[in-house]
């Protein structure tokens, strides 16, 4: 059976794109968390809100309780890790509304790798959440908020929120955070704060300083480069003609401060991103976050470029990566802002037992905890493809096989509760039409069965790298990894 005889499924991504980077679901503000050999992107949760007659609202933000992570060591695949139940009172920190914009930051404490996840509830705090992984599960170390309006010096900020964090070489880490425009103070709002974090990272040392950045909307960003540290930030929408000619910026946009310090004071330098909706359409809040892997500097962003896939224009986010340099001269220029620009740094390994969740695109599924505890919890569950129909798929892109002979396909699955199924998976190289590698029929499987690994051999030969695609037919089952044998 061809993919002609199968009607595939419409992808909310191109096949060659590397941006957005997940379609199963939206993620907005994101920020980058490097550790070891993979990034972690942590982002706020958009989810669909919907009135009594199931028509989309505009998304509100005020329904927003969880944050959404995902992971990548090659730039291109990644890794659902699910989302964390973050708020609310079914949530971990229970006295927050919401979690907004996260920031994450790692750090050896007694010996022990602790991981440490900031959020905003709305615009009234920051909150800070542990756990002993990247992904959780998480814990609520303070049952109550970091930084409060009884934190001195943040009563007359208007936005307590967008936090990012700096963990310096000396081993000291400071949060910035802030935003909000008050009346009559456009170009200079006054409303951005930076303060150092105690040794055990959920507390605060000291009074927070001002950031006293020019048309300062929100979006706290922060990174070291040459020894200088960089603050970035999203500028508010009243920039006028004098703003424009003086700083070069417009509404909206991410302005770069520099300073010999971390806690300032910082200078002015140059925009570096435009609006997203002047490149992809569909404008709305500009929030980022800086980062560098493997000795390339990357800036995540979000756009509205889902939601416009999805024929629905009300205000939900999906992030994008792109990269780009730091000059010797320690500016950066603007960054381009891309679909598909972003290059793999390293290779999947056929061999081994791959994350059927891992992947570059895809098309009709969705992913869920593989246990039955539910989709809400503290973190840290396996994620497994869920949702299946006929047509759907998932793209791997660069999947080494090696200058060797794999003789077998294997793909761990489960049929799902209720459920009895017969369809296909085929195993395809270099297109939705590739040559067909192999051919798993998905039949007899007993009902609420335990997840148990398949094999069928090969029905071509494969040697080298090549992207992979993994097509669905039927419907009824879960997929758990998948792997080639020899």
């Amino acid at each position: 059976m061809s993919t002609e005889e199968i009607e595939i499924t419409q992808s909310y991504k191109g096949v060659e794109d590397t941006n957005p980077l997940i379609t199963q679901r939206f993620g907005a503000d994101p920020y980058a968390m490097v550790y070891k050999d993979t990034v972690y992107i942590y982002m706020t949760a958009d989810a669909l809100e919907y009135d009594k007659d199931k028509n989309i609202n505009e998304n509100t933000y005020s329904k927003i309780h969880h944050i959404n992570v995902i992971s990548t060591k090659d730039m291109v695949n990644f890794t659902d890790h699910g989302s964390i139940n973050v708020a609310s009172s079914t949530g971990i920190a229970k006295w927050a509304k919401n979690s907004w914009a996260p920031a994450a930051a790692w750090k050896k404490i007694d010996g022990k790798d602790q991981f440490f996840l900031y959020f905003a509830d709305a615009g009234g705090g920051i909150g800070v959440l542990q756990a002993d992984t990247p992904v959780g599960p998480f814990r609520d170390p303070l049952k109550k908020g970091l930084v409060t309006r009884e934190t001195p010096n943040c009563a007359n900020v208007l936005w307590l929120f967008d936090p990012a964090v700096l963990k310096d070489d000396d081993g000291r880490a400071y949060l910035y955070f802030g935003g909000g425009v008050p009346k009559e103070k456009a170009d200079f709002p006054g409303t951005a704060r930076v303060v150092e974090l105690g040794a055990d990272m959920i507390h605060i040392v000291g009074e927070p300083q001002v950031i006293d950045a020019p048309y300062l909307f929100e979006d706290s960003g922060i990174h070291k480069a040459g020894g200088k540290y960089y603050y970035t930030y999203c500028t508010n929408w009243n920039v006028d003609a004098a703003g424009t000619e003086q700083y070069g910026f417009h509404n909206g946009e991410i302005a770069c401060m520099v300073s010999d310090t971390p806690m300032g004071p910082f200078v002015y330098q140059e925009t570096i991103l435009r609006n997203p909706g002047s490149v992809f359409g569909l404008s709305g809040n500009n929030h980022h976050c800086i980062f560098k892997f493997h000795s390339q500097w990357y800036i995540a962003y979000h756009t509205r470029v889902l939601e416009k896939a999805m024929g629905i224009e009300k205000g939900y986010r999906c992030t994008h990566i792109d990269a780009f340099a730091i000059q010797t001269d320690g500016s950066i220029g603007e960054i381009k802002q891309t679909l598909c620009d972003r290059k793999q740094i390293r290779y999947v390994d056929a061999y081994q037992q791959n994350s059927a969740v891992n992947f570059a695109v895809m098309a009709g599924i969705d992913t869920v905890v593989a246990k039955k505890s539910g989709q809400w919890d503290a973190g840290g569950k396996e994620m497994v493809l869920t949702d299946i129909d006929n047509g759907d798929f998932i793209k791997i892109a660069g999947v080494d096989f090696k200058q060797r002979t794999p003789k077998y396909f294997a793909v761990t699955l489960r049929c799902k509760k209720d459920k009895m199924t017969e369809g296909t998976i085929q195993a395809r190289i270099d297109g939705l039409n590739g040559a067909v590698l192999a051919r798993l029929c998905v039949n007899n499987l007993t009902s609420e069965q335990k997840f148990e690994k398949y094999e069928v051999p090969l029905l071509a030969s494969v040697q080298g790298i090549h992207n992979l695609y993994l097509i669905f037919n039927g419907t009824g089952y879960e997929v758990k990894d998948w792997q080639f044998l020899e």
